[in-house]
């Protein structure tokens, strides 16, 4: 009896170490997946895990390296296999540490300066440890870009529009119905109107971003400032939980915004020196707190203002080729418009979660009209208000500004305005973003100098 009652006490203790062992490694959290987006200024290491994870970062010298220890977790991904060039990363090595333990250790080309967190699921992707490895320098490396001058013999500056592609990277924004992605669509569009403003002379433009990488919203800013820009256009598209809202938005900051944003800028004393340092601006360097906050609140309501009346241009525009969700300028706190000396808008594009422009949003014919339509209103706005010191400025001084304006009347024809202006339908259609050469009465028409 003894006998039995050993081997079943030996069974149920067996039993008892097997079950210990399966629910130690049914909590050990699974790394399911890798992506890698190397940006200008740095790399950033995403990690698809299970779960949120306890981890632990560290570098190491002679040879570079950086060595992530992840807690309780097991690797069911293949990270050899990642596209490593255009980033600092050379080799992917893993190995399992303490048995519950994974520690990855990535061999570097240079020394980086790395940072990590954790982000929530998204509508692509579940729980990410992200790691992003900076150069010694970052963005601190770029240079401080030189005013662009016009070709023109008058040596005059160009006007300089810089082109914020909302979301990138690891952040595809909203996803429509037929699963386009946000950051996909607004990247090409700031592309489209990247090139548009680039043809025209006295006109130069910058992106924040020209690839599939995401930038800090804060950063985006900042970079309009180092480009000294003249405005600053962000381009998003919409959506909502339901698919029937449509149309194209314009967004300014709302003044609610910039009064916590004063008080953010002037609590950040490394700021000061150049927190109106744009174009033309004046420096709050050696004032005290109550004139920097004046001067500020100037600036940011100046700023406000061009921006709702650059607005306006663009969704007069914006009427001719799609819907409008909304007739005026909308205004919003949103981070990316709190430039306190930049004219900022924010352009959503369309509702990307209706599936009819969802649709056209994909259509690169769609998105030039679009792009036309933006910088058309660009135009119109500096053509009346043109900064100081540019090509546009010196044009309307000379009465030589390179667009003139025509409405429509009953018994026009598009080929007969043509050749009352000594130009091409072909010109025309191009200019105005047209897709054929049906005009109705009452349509302005922009005119380009023959």
């Amino acid at each position: 009896m003894s006998g039995v009652i050993g081997r079943w006490f030996r069974l149920a203790v067996l039993s008892l170490v097997s079950a210990l062992v399966a629910v130690n490694a049914s909590a050990a959290t699974e790394v399911k997946g890798a992506r890698i987006w190397p940006a200008p200024d740095h790399t950033r290491l995403v990690l698809d895990v299970g779960a949120p994870v306890t981890h632990n970062i560290f570098a190491l010298a002679n040879p570079d390296r950086l060595v992530i220890d992840i807690r309780d977790a097991t690797l069911s991904a293949n990270l050899s296999q990642l596209e490593l060039a255009g980033s600092p990363i050379r080799r992917i090595r893993t190995a399992p540490r303490n048995g519950t333990d994974l520690r990855v250790v990535l061999d570097l080309e240079s020394e980086i300066k790395p940072r990590s967190f954790q982000l929530e699921p998204n509508q692509q992707y579940g729980h990410r440890l992200v790691l992003d490895l900076v150069g010694e320098a970052g963005a601190e490396q770029v240079a401080t870009p030189q005013p662009t001058l016009s070709d023109d013999a008058s040596g005059k500056r160009d006007i300089i529009v810089v082109i914020d592609a909302g979301h990138g990277g690891e952040d595809p924004g909203a996803i429509g119905p037929r699963g386009s992605r946000e950051k996909d669509v607004v990247l090409r569009l700031a592309k489209t109107l990247a090139e548009l403003i680039e043809s025209k002379p006295g006109y130069a433009a910058r992106l924040t971003r020209s690839g599939d990488y995401y930038i800090p919203l804060r950063e985006r800013t900042l970079l309009a400032r180092r480009h000294n820009a003249d405005l600053f256009v962000s381009v998003h598209a919409d959506a909502f939980r339901t698919p029937q809202p449509r149309g194209a938005s314009v967004f300014a900051l709302s003044q609610r915004g910039a009064t916590s944003e004063t008080a953010r800028w002037l609590a950040r004393t490394e700021n000061r020196s150049d927190l109106i340092g744009g174009s033309g601006g004046v420096s709050l360097d050696g004032k005290d707190d109550t004139l920097a906050g004046v001067l500020l609140d100037l600036s940011m309501t100046a700023s406000i203002n061009a921006s709702i009346g650059v607005g306006d241009y663009i969704l007069r525009q914006l009427d001719q080729v799609t819907r409008l969700h909304k007739p005026g300028v909308e205004q919003a706190a949103f981070v990316v418009l709190k430039s306190p000396d930049i004219p900022s808008i924010l352009v959503e594009a369309g509702f990307i979660s209706n599936p009819d422009e969802e649709l056209n949003l994909g259509s690169s014919n769609y998105r030039r009209k679009l792009a036309q339509a933006v910088f058309s209103g660009i135009e119109d706005y500096f053509d009346h208000t043109p900064p100081p010191g540019t090509l546009v400025a010196w044009q309307k001084r000379q009465g030589t500004q390179g667009v003139s304006h025509y409405q429509i009347r009953r018994g026009d024809t598009l080929s007969a305005v043509a050749r009352d202006n000594q130009t091409t339908v072909s010109e025309l259609m191009r200019f105005n973003g047209l897709s054929n050469d049906r005009v109705v009465v009452g349509q302005t028409i922009r005119i380009p100098a023959s």
